[in-house]
Order: structure tokens, then sequence, then C-alpha cells
């Protein structure tokens, strides 16, 4: 049977984020996010060299960083450059469960110029593991062109 290029229920693009503590990572995203775990590969001295879990509709890949294999943790070089985006029903109620799973936040949620409720310029929730997530919820119909975002964009304060 020929394999499939993208596998059922990946998507082109799947997040795959190197922790420190891979199982605590797991039992968070379970916590705050609700995340259902697919599987997972045990590695040595106790740690996960793979595993999936599943938020919404997207998967994420995550393990423990290895550093003989250069899979380095946001702990490990400092900090990280990018956050995932979730999309989801209601974002006010989910950044309250991620709170209270041990998550900070860097900014209230508020509704934006661009049409979503979220949180502003990157500003994030960040997890004891140093990963950054943005909630947000698309509040108006402004999606489907620019009409009048790079104005209202222009209005705000570097």
């Amino acid at each position: 049977m020929k394999a499939k290029p993208i596998p059922d229920g990946y998507h082109t693009v799947t997040p795959y984020l190197i922790v420190k503590g891979a199982t605590s990572a797991i039992d968070f995203y379970k916590r705050a996010f609700g995340a259902q775990e697919l599987m997972r590969f045990p590695g040595p001295g106790g740690t996960i060299m793979h595993a999936e879990i599943k938020i919404g509709d997207s998967p994420i890949m995550l393990a423990d960083e290895f550093p003989q294999m250069n899979a380095l943790s946001p702990q490990t070089i400092g900090g990280t450059p990018m956050f995932i985006a979730l999309y989801v029903e209601n974002v006010d109620k989910l950044t309250a469960q991620a709170i209270a799973a041990g998550a900070k936040v860097e900014q209230p949620v508020k509704n934006q110029f661009y049409g979503d409720r979220s949180r502003h310029r990157g500003r994030s929730i960040w997890t004891s593991l140093d990963h950054r997530h943005a909630h947000r919820r698309r509040v108006d119909g402004r999606d489907a062109a620019p009409d009048g975002r790079h104005e209202r964009a222009a209005g705000l304060k570097q």
C-alpha cells in the first residue's frame, strides 16, 4: 500500500516543540488547552523521544530536549522567537483555564483592530516551558479583505 504524503489528521504545517520535561508539558497542555494525547515513545532516563498531542483539530509533536542531537528547549537557548496561535470559540475561558494550569499572561485579552479578540503584537501566554501561545477568536467579519486594517494599525503607538 502506498503511503499518503500527508497522514490523515495532519496539516501541511505541524509544530514540533522541544521542551525540558515533556511529560509535564503534555500534562500542562491537557489541563490548559484540553489536549488529547495521541502517542508517546519513551526515551532513556524517563525522557520522551517523541510524543504527539492534539488541540482542537491540530496535532502538535513534542519531545524532551536532547542536546547531543542539537534538539534544545527555549530554556536552554534563552527564549523563543515564535508563538503558537490557537483559534478557539471562547478565548476568555481558555485564557482563564491556561492561567489556572500555570501559564503567565503578558497582556489581557481584548478586541483588536484586525478583527480578533486576542492579545496584541505577539504578546501572549507563556507556559512554564517557555513556549508562547496566543489565544484568538475572530470577532468581526473583516477577515475577507484589508478594508481599513492598515489605517487602524497606523493609529497604534509603537
